[in-house]
């Protein structure tokens, strides 16, 4: 049951965020009243020609590298001492496959993918994670190519990319200038590996970890929660990340039209007022969310009692915690516990806002925008095939993204880094 209702799951919630995003590239393409296709249709194709065959190769890769893929049960040895151990057993090659490439959370085994029979080797390691970007990666092209621009997609490839390379970089100095700190990591796979392990995760809405980031250092941890309160736009979750994305690459035409006084555009679509209110609530509501609740959980003693540290290390662990959330990633600062019902009802109330709060507006964004026609560029159009754009780009993420969460993180992980000088 384990495996045939999370595996239907995992399929459908990574065909339905493609299927969504399909669906605003057509409204941005369409010339005038134009369709956003067939749901139906988009599910079925995307499940049975992209989805499944990638998880039967990736599955079948797992199980050659040593990844556990058994029906028969739990298996028991006696260990040196005497004693007797329980070895898990299960289908953990075939549920690792769809969701690692559906971006999904499962941890087949407590420890997720520190443990042997889910990750054994430096390969499956290399793979696991390699899965996770896969399929967000390719659908920044998938947009360039519906849209016949390949060199937008490019642009904004690029500057996913600059994103993730720079948030890595900063994680992996601050976890080398604390002597390589190997607390909670695999050593399997030494500080690098849990380090690109973690900037990955938290980009996407995966959520499967190598190490426990409630031992990385505070900057470390930093850069996971950041990853999350930029709405997962780096990569993020298949389908989910890049429409996420596409909201603030609409914004950025609005901003710099209104700079220079120029009525925006993009992708010969005028960008109006309607379409930008529900862009802001796209990239607002989850982050309002994830500080409301944060901000109660500070407040309570209820909120507080689930608290393994106390001060900015604490406080840390109950802003990962709203924030993974919010972001559907499923990992966490692990010194937290969550099983008490203010966090079941508060945490699973903030995934629903954090869900349906941004594909609301993507799909009111679609219909709008694909009822517009399409204008000719001129010379009050912003250029979006070139180095200003994605300079532009990276500012308004930071900026609008970024800063609102810059007071809390600066009480957080910024003054726990601070502290341990």
């Amino acid at each position: 049951m384990h495996m045939l209702g999370l595996g239907v799951q995992n399929l459908l919630s990574a065909a339905t965020d493609i299927a969504v995003l399909l669906a605003l590239v057509r409204g941005l393409r369409a010339k005038a009243a134009g369709s956003l296709g067939n749901a139906w249709l988009d599910l079925s194709r995307i499940t049975v020609v992209v989805l499944l065959p990638l998880s039967l190769i990736f599955a079948i890769l797992l199980v050659q590298q040593g990844v556990v893929q058994t029906f028969e049960p739990y298996a028991t040895a006696t260990t040196l001492e005497g004693s007797e151990q329980v070895i898990p057993l299960g289908p953990a090659a075939s549920q690792i496959a769809i969701k690692q490439l559906g971006t999904s959370v499962d941890g087949f085994f407590g420890v997720n993918s520190s443990h042997s029979f889910k990750n054994p080797t430096p390969l499956t390691n290399f793979l696991e994670m390699l899965s996770i970007l896969l399929l967000p990666a390719a659908l920044v092209f998938t947009f360039g190519q519906m849209i016949g621009r390949k060199r937008d997609a490019w642009i904004i490839y690029g500057v996913v990319l600059t994103l993730i390379v720079v948030g890595v970089g900063i994680a992996w100095w601050s976890e080398a200038h604390h002597a390589f700190n190997l607390e909670s990591k695999e050593t399997r796979f030494g500080v690098m590996n849990s380090v690109l392990w973690g900037a990955t995760t938290t980009a996407a809405s995966n959520g499967s970890v190598n190490a426990m980031h409630s031992s990385f250092s505070p900057l470390a941890g930093m850069i996971a929660m950041l990853n999350f309160m930029l709405g997962e736009i780096i990569f993020g979750g298949v389908g989910s990340g890049f429409y996420g994305m596409l909201f603030f690459v609409i914004m950025t035409p609005f901003i710099a039209g209104l700079m220079v006084g120029r009525t925006p555009e993009y992708l010969g679509k005028k960008i109006e007022a309607k379409e930008v209110i529900w862009v802001v609530m796209g990239i607002l509501a989850p982050g309002a969310t994830m500080l409301f609740g944060g901000a109660l959980a500070c407040m309570t003693d209820t909120g507080r009692a689930s608290l393994l540290h106390s001060g900015p290390n604490g406080l840390s662990e109950i802003l990962y915690a709203w924030a993974s959330a919010a972001g559907n990633n499923g990992s966490t600062f692990a010194g937290l516990s969550a099983k008490t019902p203010f966090y079941n009802y508060g945490l699973g109330l903030t995934m629903l806002i954090g869900r349906f709060a941004v594909t609301i507006p993507v799909m009111a964004i679609a219909g709008l925008l694909a009822m517009k026609k399409t204008a000719p560029p001129s010379l009050g159009t912003l250029p979006t095939n070139g180095p200003v754009f994605a300079v532009l780009l990276i500012s308004v993420i930071l900026i609008v993204g970024g800063l609102t969460f810059l007071p809390v993180l600066s009480l957080g992980p910024v003054l726990e880094h601070l502290m341990m000088k």
